[in-house]
């Protein structure tokens, strides 16, 4: 694993320090992982999002569609 040092002004520090005891987590560096990872799954999230908004409609969502759809998961539960 690779280091990362960082410098934060005392008030940063007293709650990353207040976030670490209150939270359960055992180390300010465990702590910032978490808003690491946290992060990248919005940012995937955000892409994903941003791709299906610009793909091709492929079907109307409407109330015919929803209809079909309850249909086709009966007839399957039914098999």
């Amino acid at each position: 694993m690779s280091t990362m040092n960082i410098s934060l002004p005392e008030a940063l520090k007293s709650f990353v320090d207040d976030q670490v005891s209150t939270r359960g987590y055992s180390t300010s560096s465990e702590y910032v992982r978490e808003l690491i990872r946290r992060d990248q799954d919005r940012q995937r999230l955000r892409d994903l999002l941003l791709e299906g908004a610009a793909s091709p409609q492929a079907v109307t969502a409407d109330p015919d569609y929803f209809n079909r759809l309850r249909d086709r998961v009966h007839k399957a539960g039914r098999r």
